[in-house]
């Protein structure tokens, strides 16, 4: 092989070594910072770029997609003295490749410390219940921090999620105590405000029924004076009426109204169940007058009646009283008189 040869292979092989140094394909989700004499000039982004060979060169290839960093277990101690264990994850996003490639060194181990700095610095400032039930306020708070922290490094920090919150066994035990007392506490109060409700409810109910009962009671009597007013109010135009017709010098009226209440007498002592002979002093012959003096209004009332029979008078000393004064009664059908 000739020297010109040699050259010509030569000259071959270092154009095919420029190619491969000026042209540079950047896949899809990254970018490539581009350095000319270790001083950042431009950065490459997704697709088929040319730089200078042998003046530039590729600086850093970072990924802008977004991604996830494991935050590991974290021993915190809260503000009650409480010593928990603590982890999560956390997902930032690449925003501005010079700077998170030229301001900060090793970018996720940044991001981490940054991170687990902050979850020990909020979850230390809670007590432990408000740790356990408030997950999310503390992501939000650290994000909130990290956040701003991470801007300078052009990086965008989205989310943080805490996984687990470890208590110690005998915190767990003591907690699960404390709940079942809460339990057991609120079932004796409900259990008591309903005993107290019932009892409130049949007082309640007792005291209607008492009133009601009351206003029962009320209204029979005010009807009952009502009635008595009214019977008094007809005894007495009764008695004014009589009285008017004695005025009047009518005596059959006198002599109606004594044998209607000697009649009503003897009919309220004929009814009684325990005798049928009645021996008291009764003055038969004013009776007798009486009902002479009601046969003498009804024969003036009705002049055209016809003049009793002599049957009839047969019939009224029937009722006459036996020696002695005394008054029978006739017996009840199916009794006796010596009942």
């Amino acid at each position: 092989m000739t020297g010109l040869g040699i050259l010509v292979i030569a000259l071959l092989v270092f154009g095919l070594i420029t190619l491969f140094a000026m042209v540079k394909t950047v896949p899809q989700g990254y970018a490539w910072t581009v350095e000319s004499f270790g001083r950042y000039t431009r950065t490459l982004t997704p697709g088929l770029n040319i730089i200078i060979p042998f003046v530039e060169r590729i600086g850093r290839k970072l990924n802008m997609m977004e991604q996830v960093l494991d935050i590991p277990t974290q021993e915190v101690i809260t503000r009650d003295n409480a010593s928990v264990a603590a982890d999560g994850v956390a997902f930032y996003q690449v925003l501005d490749a010079p700077a998170a490639a030229y301001e900060v060194s090793g970018l996720e181990n940044a991001i981490l410390n940054l991170v687990m700095t902050n979850l020990r610095s909020v979850m230390g400032s809670m007590d432990l219940d408000d740790l356990l039930s408030n997950r999310d306020a503390i992501s939000e708070k650290i994000l909130r921090v990290a956040d701003q922290a991470a801007n300078s490094w052009g990086i965008k920090i989205t989310r943080i999620e805490i996984k687990d919150i470890n208590p110690p066994r005998d915190l767990v035990d003591s907690m699960a105590r404390q709940m079942k007392a809460e339990r057991e506490k609120r079932a004796e109060v409900l259990e008591a405000e309903g005993q107290r409700n019932a009892k409130i409810l049949r007082a309640e109910g007792d005291k209607q029924a008492q009133i009601l009962q009351a206003e029962g009671l009320r209204e029979a009597a005010f009807r009952e004076a009502e009635a008595r007013e009214r019977l008094a109010e007809a005894e007495a135009t009764a008695t004014r009426v009589v009285s008017e017709a004695i005025a009047a010098g009518n005596v059959q009226a006198l002599n109606y109204f004594v044998a209607q209440k000697y009649t009503e007498a003897l009919g309220k002592l004929a009814s009684a169940n325990n005798q049928r002979v009645i021996l008291m002093p009764l003055e038969a012959a004013s009776l007798i007058g009486s009902i002479g003096g009601i046969a003498e209004l009804a024969r003036a009332s009705f002049p055209d009646t016809a003049a009793p029979t002599a049957a009839s008078r047969a019939r009224v000393p029937s009722t006459a009283a036996p020696a002695g004064g005394g008054f029978v009664v006739p017996p009840r059908p199916g009794g006796s008189q010596d009942e």
